[in-house]
């Protein structure tokens, strides 16, 4: 006798996916759908969305909006709604990063990260938590190793994952009472365009070749999209890949002296080497959302 096989945990569900162009959400949708989700994918680069989407396991659908747009943000949500059903799972991944000192740093480049980083995750949880509220649903918001520990020439991109898990950690606490889960994903280096584009400038490759062996292994991006599916499936407070990274909350409080006094050292050798210079918005995503606003 043959036991009935278990129901996907995700199976018939509706999943909404940011940034799902390319990269860590390009690879988070695909494990989706593989575990039986719908997928929306939403992002500013229609025809790579589109490529992604016809690539998938299963049907998907796809939105080429600005997450930063409340009122275009709005539109997709009823048009998801409308099209795949209420979404239950949300993955808040658009995100971008620009290196460099903050003395002298592009204003307007430096408060597109955090629009687009902790405003875009925003705007993404106020227009489908009708939907999660519904449907009991689910919340996941892609932070980082920055949001535990800050790094210099990265003020931005810190300041905006720091914000973005505060905002994670409070949404939490609100919904809770309702039933809809929120959760965080601490990430480390992750193979995407935007990590190997930061590693065409010598000093952010320096900075990074500068941690610990295990802080600056560069994970693959399928490898970390599987952990974070499984986390959704598990509604959990919180998912560190790689694992060791949860070790890290422990030792935070110290890190801002750590890194402090290794910049110290450190920062006046690189730059005798090579000058600090902007990046400008890396990876071929910041690279495009900074062409659409010119």
């Amino acid at each position: 006798m043959t036991c009935p096989e278990r129901p996907l945990p995700l199976q018939g569900r509706t999943a909404v996916v940011t940034g799902a162009a390319r990269g860590l959400g390009k690879e988070t949708a695909r494990e989706l759908t593989r575990r039986g989700a719908r997928v929306a994918l939403l992002g500013r680069e229609e025809a790579a969305l589109r490529r992604v989407a016809s690539a998938l396991p299963a049907d998907a659908y796809c939105w080429g909006v600005d997450v930063t747009d409340d009122e275009a943000m709005g539109q997709v949500a009823e048009e998801v709604r409308d099209r795949l059903g209420p979404a239950s799972i949300v993955v808040a991944n658009a995100g971008i990063a620009e290196g460099g000192p903050f003395v002298g740093s592009d204003p307007d480049t430096w408060r597109r990260v955090i629009e687009v980083n902790l405003i875009g995750s925003s705007i993404t949880a106020r227009c489908f938590l009708p939907d999660l509220l519904a449907s009991h649903g689910y919340f996941l918001q892609v932070a980082s190793l920055a949001s535990i520990g800050a790094a210099p020439l990265m003020s931005a991109y810190c300041a905006s994952k720091a914000g973005v898990e505060s905002f994670a950690h409070s949404l939490r606490a609100e919904l809770a009472p309702e039933g809809v889960g929120v959760g965080i994903a601490y990430l480390n280096w992750t193979d995407t365009d935007m990590i190997r584009d930061a590693d065409q400038h010598p000093v952010l490759r320096e900075l990074r070749a500068h941690m610990p062996p295990p802080a600056r292994k560069v994970h693959p991006a399928e490898w970390v999209a599987a952990r974070l599916v499984t986390a959704v499936e598990r509604r959990s407070v919180a998912v560190y890949v790689p694992g060791w990274l949860r070790a890290a909350q422990g030792v935070r409080a110290a890190l801002p002296a750590v890194v402090t006094r290794l910049s110290r050292r450190e920062l006046p050798r690189l730059a005798a080497r090579t000058p600090f210079e902007a990046t400008g918005l890396l990876g071929a995503g910041g690279r495009a959302d900074e062409a659409r606003r010119r």
